[in-house]
């Protein structure tokens, strides 16, 4: 996975649930760019961020760690 892949599957998400960017914005208390920017799949954005959206969501993120 990738970020573009989480992009995509981000907005698939929010539209699946009849949410605005604005609205998933005022949901996830971040802004309308930040949301436009994960959807477009933007490299830099703070994880922790990212993380709470994905929650707002629903979306789970599984982390592998293979020694």
């Amino acid at each position: 996975m990738d970020v573009k892949t989480i992009g995509k599957i981000v907005r698939k998400k929010r539209k699946e649930l009849g949410l605005t960017q604005v609205y998933l914005a005022a949901l996830s208390n971040t802004g309308v760019r930040f949301i436009s920017e994960l959807e477009n799949g933007k490299p830099t954005l703070e994880l922790g961020k990212v993380l709470h959206v994905l929650k707002v969501l629903n979306i789970s993120l599984e982390v592998i760690y293979n020694d």
